[in-house]
């Protein structure tokens, strides 16, 4: 690697993950929880790149000592095997230089959390209602591939199927890294099953992807929300549950309401709309994060601005495009039933491209 100064850095990394597994093996960081996870999530996160840069200077090192065969050896054979070694060497510190730049590109401090989304029906009548149930079952197939687990929080039912709007929390190690990529207007075109002419139509639905906070992250006084309580509606507004289960909180400094009436338990629907409640509010502080980090990256990939249109699907020409990277693939039946892989990677890519030209390191 032809940068010093990445050097240096990481070997100040490599300082730092030995004196963090050095404080980890201490018991009174063990018996400070707090404490504990903080210095465990900067363990695990400088740890892939320790076992990297050394395994990338044990490379260079092997590499200098078959260049000594190679120039100043006399057996012949010992010679021809150090000159595939070079050669290998050469290549496997190439890959290694590159994966050192990725794994030295900043993760987001929220990336590795739970995610909430919110998908909204949005210009198109019924149509859009039925694209925004597509999208759900979308997300659906691809937490299942992930082994993500998915929780409904409320929904709200389209006149003809589909949803209005669908509230869900999705529970995996990283789910909001990834989904984040998700959250903006999703453009469809098709021909609806209401249209009798064959003409093509299009319509959208709004994703808004939260991180999900933990109660240590965002502490909400109890004096500051209003609860009410009600009975919860099945599809349709029929199976009307008499007992009042259904939660409405009110978070009265910030004006932000949530409702959840999916379980039978006023208890646990009380639960995750607290849940949602709290990560509704820390969204409001990381907001003015990601606005600070777009005065320094200009980027649309993760601005979290809803009012932006990412992505068309369009059924006649089987073409997904994403509109913030100029990247089209030919497969939209396939990503509609969760294979949204190639999708995600490339704005992680281009993302990433973006940290690395700002000059973000770790």
């Amino acid at each position: 690697m032809d940068n010093p100064l990445i050097i240096n850095r990481l070997e100040r990394l490599k300082d730092r993950f030995e004196e963090l597994k050095e404080e980890l093996s201490k018991g009174d960081v063990i018996n400070d929880i707090q404490k504990y996870t903080k210095l465990t999530k900067e363990f695990k996160l400088l740890e892939p790149i320790v076992v990297e840069f050394d395994r990338y200077k044990r490379m260079i090192k092997e590499l200098e000592e078959a260049k000594d065969i190679l120039i100043n050896g006399d057996d012949y054979e010992l010679k021809e095997i150090a000159k595939l070694e070079i050669n290998e060497l050469e290549k496997e510190i190439i890959k290694s230089e590159e994966k050192l730049r990725y794994l030295l590109v900043p993760k987001d401090p929220v990336d590795e959390k739970n995610a909430i989304v919110e998908i909204r029906a949005g210009t198109g009548g019924d149509e859009a209602a039925l694209f925004a149930g597509d999208l759900f079952r979308m997300y659906y197939r691809f937490c299942e591939r992930k082994n993500w687990k998915v929780e409904v929080n409320r929904y709200t039912e389209g006149t003809v199927g589909g949803y209005k709007e669908i509230v869900f929390k999705v529970i995996g190690h990283g789910a909001y890294g990834v989904l984040k990529f998700e959250g903006g207007v999703h453009r469809v075109q098709r021909i609806p099953l209401t249209e009798t002419q064959g003409r093509i139509h299009t319509s959208a639905a709004s994703v808004v992807v939260l991180p999900e906070p933990s109660e240590i992250e965002v502490v909400i006084d109890p004096k500051d929300i209003k609860k009410e309580t009600f009975c919860a509606s099945g599809p349709g507004g029929q199976s009307v549950n008499t007992a009042y289960s259904a939660v409405r909180l009110t978070h009265i400094p910030t004006g932000i309401v949530v409702t959840c009436q999916d379980e039978r338990s006023q208890t646990r629907n009380l639960e995750k709309a607290m849940n949602e409640l709290r990560a509704r509010i820390y969204n409001l502080q990381y907001q003015k994060f990601l606005e600070e980090i777009t005065k320094k990256r200009r980027t649309m990939i993760s601005t979290g601005d809803r009012s932006v249109k990412i992505r068309t699907y369009n059924f006649p020409q089987n073409r997904v495009t994403d509109h913030r990277i100029n990247f089209t693939i030919y497969n939209l039946e396939a990503i509609m039933d969760g294979e949204l892989d190639e999708l995600i990677n490339q704005l992680q890519m281009a993302e990433n491209a973006e940290k690395l030209k700002s000059g973000e390191i770790l």
